[in-house]
């Protein structure tokens, strides 16, 4: 499976360069699923609900479906999170994955910088982050795109999952 991940530090642009990515792959004819890492607590779930009472009664899985959509929740109970390949291995097949966050991980990476935000690029000492989306002029050994380009950001991990058409 063709996977390429979007990184960064918090405020740094990633969901909303990840959303403007999924919308061009796809609307170039390419399927596509994404990953996201949280690193805090989630719920998906609505106190009350049936599926959540399921939960806290102590299911290991609650499955959620209806006419629209389904859902797996999966409830750790002690155990360790689930690695990158693991949570892969559990999507269909698509096109390309784009992955948001896992940044110590090693599939290709673009990685998006805001000057506002105070923090170091991460990219000078990652060799997994080919290319840096930013929001201001970089000198870097490795390419550099408008942060809003997303038209050449998705030709750039097209062109190296060697999807470009």
């Amino acid at each position: 499976m063709n996977v390429f991940g979007v990184t960064g530090w918090k405020n740094a642009g990633k969901t909303g360069l990840m959303e403007r990515l999924v919308a061009e792959i796809n609307g170039r004819g390419h399927s596509v699923s994404t990953l996201k890492h949280a690193h805090h607590t989630f719920d998906v779930d609505h106190p009350g609900k049936d599926s959540h009472r399921h939960r806290l009664a102590g299911a290991s899985q609650v499955l959620l479906a209806s006419t629209e959509r389904w859902a797996l929740m999966n409830e750790h109970r002690g155990a360790e999170e689930p690695s990158l390949s693991e949570l892969l291995a559990k999507l269909d097949p698509v096109d390309v994955v784009l992955i948001e966050g896992w940044k110590r991980d090693s599939h290709p990476k673009v990685e998006a910088w805001r000057a506002e935000t105070g923090n170091p690029l991460i990219a000078p000492s990652d060799p997994t982050i080919l290319a840096v989306a930013s929001d201001t002029a970089l000198e870097i050994d490795r390419p550099v795109f408008d942060l809003d380009d997303t038209a050449a950001i998705a030709n750039f991990i097209l062109d190296y999952l060697g999807m470009a058409k």
